[in-house]
């Protein structure tokens, strides 16, 4: 046999890493998405995992994957299909197979796929390969468990412990497949295994002898190379949407003269939000991990009332538990930035799958009329920005703001190029403009009708605030009946305000559309791409995507009454639909929904849209 020799140059590749939840998959991913990243190719990526502690090994229901999309130019999703697919057992094929390309490229691990291994995965026959129908599709079995073993010989690591390194035996393989070099990858085990030096030996020497197999490789496969990039020059870096939340709100305490506070329960998909911020001590960062989610909003509360930029992080089951102290942040006009990672539901649900369904509760989910801001990031790379105008819009408003991301931009990664802080807009806190001797709590600014945030400790501003009914101005307790309606009045207008200053809502794709989408959040890459290739094969469609959602952008229904034809797409069952239909009067929508506790694939939208254009 010949060595390979059919190189194929592609503007873009998808690769997915799948096996059980011990073989590695999510580090995997990551050290071939970073490599990437380093090389200035743009990425997407994909982390798929069960919830699970640890399924039976060998099993279907413990696959977990790490899917990547590299790009010479911008990419927006993890790609529908994979190019290449590396199976480490014959659960990880059998749950992968139907995503591969006709002419894609499967790497399995030849030593899992025993008679044992193969009844784990509830195959009906030896032949695994024919039983799936992989006709075209270029298979290259590598004794990787065996190969491991040998790589393992002549340095001092435990049995168990070598074996497990295969994972980066693949990786080195899957580097030299990809042209990607390997000697960034050894300076990131090197730092996270600094303190396991036995664990970091055999993780380096797999991935050197697994780069050194690829190179030497005597079978007939293609290799990939992704054409040189085209993106702008700056500094850039992979990251994921828990890491840019962080970041963002960092940036804005810094901007606003502020200290940042975190108070938090660990909850998937949001704990990451308070792992970063906990490691910033560095930058003045303060954090409490409370003892439950009531706890975790309370302490947020008092560190706004005590004039910190104030923040509280979780998912859905836990924005549930946050209801009534969220509901006391409005009464009390704090400002408080409350992310929510939302996750499948309902209750406990699928804590590491992804869904849109905690729309209703962030704008509705409290008792009383309970007025908020409610935003939501698109992409795990401007989730940076969009913690950083949560902050803005809480602190220059006094108000609470809802920031939704979801698991698939939490833990999906892009590449991001480093911002300069001088770019973002001043973060300006309300100080009283009277003397003490002329303010009260509730006087309120003018033009935008929020308190004024003063802090306690300051000479002649001394104050009371709480959960009960405030007169206004004085905010004195009052259960009087006009003044209650008053405040209510207040309180609402005092979020629709806020429309003023946000951005207005844009058109993407074609202007003079026959069909919008609509879409909000983390479904933005997926709309976007399907708007991009319906417009290529010749159908005439445009995007509305909002970021903002309350108030919504103030042209909503000049922009969306042009088109007779509008389709929310969403991954619930038509909340956002619901909701746009109640502050919309007089539109139709359509709908487009699916939950499945995965985000949409781009084909299964062309297909509807198509059928309607």
């Amino acid at each position: 046999m010949t060595k390979s020799n059919k190189i194929i140059e592609l503007e873009h590749v998808v690769i997915r890493f799948s096996g059980d939840s011990g073989d590695g998959m999510q580090l995997t991913g990551t050290l071939f998405s970073n490599l990437s990243a380093i090389l200035g190719n743009e990425i997407s990526t994909f982390p798929d995992y069960p919830a699970e502690i640890r399924a039976p090994q060998g099993t279907l229901g413990g696959v977990s994957g790490f899917q990547v999309h590299l790009g010479s130019e911008k990419v927006m999703t993890p790609g529908d299909k994979v190019d290449v697919l590396v199976s480490m057992n014959p659960a990880a094929l059998k749950m992968n197979a139907k995503e591969v390309k006709p002419g894609g490229v499967i790497i399995y691990d030849e030593n899992a796929f025993t008679a044992s291994g193969l009844q784990k995965a509830a195959f009906k026959t030896d032949n695994p390969f024919s039983e799936l129908e992989l006709l075209d599709i270029q298979l290259l079995g590598i004794p990787l468990t065996d190969m491991t073993k040998r790589s393992m010989e002549g340095i001092a690591v435990d049995n168990k412990l070598g074996l497990r390194s295969k994972n980066m035996f693949a990786l080195g393989l899957i580097c030299w497949l990809f042209n990607r070099p390997i000697e960034k990858a050894q300076e990131f085990l090197m730092k996270k295994f600094s303190k396991k030096p036995e664990v970091l030996r055999a993780n380096i020497k797999a991935l050197v002898d697994g780069f050194n197999y690829g190179n030497n490789l005597h079978v007939a496969v293609s290799t990939y190379r992704i054409v040189k990039s085209h993106i702008e020059k700056g500094r850039y870096t992979s990251i994921n949407g828990n890491k840019a939340v962080a970041y963002g709100l960092m940036a804005a305490a810094q901007k606003a003269g502020l200290q940042l506070f975190l108070g938090s329960y660990p909850i998937t998909p949001a704990s990451d939000i308070m792992h970063e911020l906990t490691a910033r001590k560095d930058l003045g960062v303060r954090v409490i991990q409370s003892e439950d989610e009531i706890a975790g909003i309370s302490t947020a509360i008092g560190a706004s009332f005590a004039g910190n930029l104030a923040v509280t992080s979780t998912s859905g089951p836990g924005l549930a538990l946050k209801s009534e102290a969220i509901g006391l942040a409005v009464m009390a006009e704090l400002p408080l930035v409350i992310v929510d990672v939302q996750r499948g539901g309902p209750s406990t649900g699928l804590p590491t799958k992804t869904e849109q369904a905690d729309l209703l509760q962030a704008l509705y989910g409290r008792n009383g009329e309970s007025p908020l801001v409610v935003m939501a990031a698109s992409t795990p790379d401007n989730c940076f920005n969009y913690a950083y105008m949560a902050a803005k819009i809480a602190v220059e408003h006094v108000t609470p703001v809802i920031l939704l991301t979801d698991g698939f931009i939490a833990n999906g990664t892009a590449l991001w190029k480093l911002p300069s802080l001088s770019n973002f807009p001043e973060i300006v806190a309300p100080r009283a403009p009277m003397s003490a001797d002329e303010w009260s709590p509730y006087m309120r600014d003018s033009e935008k009708l929020n308190r004024y945030w003063m802090v306690p400790g300051t000479e002649g501003f001394m104050h009371r605030i709480g959960g009960l009914e405030k007169n206004d101005v004085s905010g004195e307790i009052s259960t009087d009946p006009m003044n209650h309606q008053k405040m209510v009045d207040l309180r609402r207008a005092k979020i629709e305000k806020i429309a003023d200053y946000i951005p207005d809502l844009s058109i993407y794709g074609d202007q003079n559309a026959d069909v919008l989408l609509v879409g909000w959040g983390s479904t933005y890459g997926h709309l976007s791409t399907a708007v991009d290739e319906l417009i290529d094969a010749g159908k005439r469609v445009a995007l509305a995507h909002f970021n903002y959602i309350m108030p919504l952008p103030k042209n909503t229904y000049d922009v969306l009454s042009h088109y007779s034809k509008i389709i929310v797409c969403e991954l619930n069952g038509g909340q956002f639909a619901s909701y746009l239909r109640s502050q919309l009067e007089g539109l139709t929508f359509q709908q487009y929904n699916k939950v499945q506790g995965q985000p949409f694939e781009v084909d299964e939208l062309m297909a509807f849209v198509s059928g309607l254009c």
